[in-house]
This record gives C-alpha cells, structure tokens and sequence, in this order.
C-alpha cells in the first residue's frame, strides 16, 4: 500500500502543507494549467468541490509547467486567473514539477502507487487518494470531471 500522508507541499501563499492535515478526507490531486485545452476542466473540478467537499472530498491543484510551457505564470497570476475564470475555490498550491529530474517528492510517489506506474503525461491528469492517504485510482487528463467513472470513484471512498 502507498500512501502520501508523509509528504509535505506548499500552499499557493508559499506556506509548507503536509498531506497529513487532510487525513480523513478522500483527495482528487490535479495538475493543472492555465493555458491548455484541458483548462475548461477548472469548471468541472469546481463543480465536484462544491458538490462533494461537505461529504469530506478535498480538490488539490497543483500548477505545473512541464506540459508545452501551459503554465508559465507566477503563482499570484495562477491564483488571479482561476479565481477571475473560474471561480474556484478549492486549495491552490505552489507551482511544482509532475516528471522529469526535478520532480515533486508528492508526484513521485503518486506516479508509482497505481497503474499505470509512469510520469505523468500531460496536464489535468487526476489521482484519487483514500481517506487513509492510500492512492487508489489514476485518471487521465481526458476524463472529465464529470465523467461517470469519476465521480463513481469519487461517491465508493467517500462512503467508506
């Protein structure tokens, strides 16, 4: 079993965050990006936030800029666009790297804990992480939010 409750990230704001804090809620982990085809998806993410949060599920984005330079902004820009475009109120967090040699701690761990064990491969691909903080189900970045299998993984962890 791999769980990530051990790793720490940075909020937006720059304030160190371990994943520990969220025990007991089940996470939908998210790199994301301002400037890519799947950015639309900020909608739908925002729509499972407000849907699901009060039934215990947290929404984690992670700005990355590993996928075509869609990212490129400081982490105020990211904030001021999401907010503005889309309303969103689910926690931000400091850009960070999804593969490569300079890869996040959190990244590394989610990118081996369940199938298909390689980097990710574009942006606003999901990880779906158990209350217990073990990595359950990987979503890739075509699923939509919304997409029956999703949300169907989504209503099974936060019923146990």
């Amino acid at each position: 079993m791999s769980t990530i409750s051990d790793i720490s990230v940075d909020t937006i704001d720059g304030k160190a965050k371990p994943i520990s804090d969220y025990a007991g809620n089940v996470l939908l982990i998210v790199n994301v990006a301002s400037y890519c085809g799947y950015t639309p998806q900020y909608k739908g993410l925002e729509q499972l936030n407000q849907t699901y949060r009060d039934q215990g599920l947290r929404i984690l984005a992670f700005p990355c800029n590993d996928f075509g330079a869609q990212e490129p902004g400081s982490n105020a820009q990211i904030a001021e666009f999401c907010t503005k475009n889309y309303a969103v109120s689910f926690e931000l967090f400091d850009k960070i790297h999804a593969k490569g040699a300079a890869q996040h701690p959190l990244y590394a761990r989610l990118t081996q804990a369940v199938e298909p064990a390689e980097e990710v491969s574009w942006n606003f691909e999901k990880f779906l992480v158990a209350k217990t903080g073990e990595v359950v189900a990987r979503f890739p970045s075509g699923a939509q939010p919304e997409s029956p299998e999703l949300m169907a993984a989504i209503a099974t962890e936060l019923a146990k």
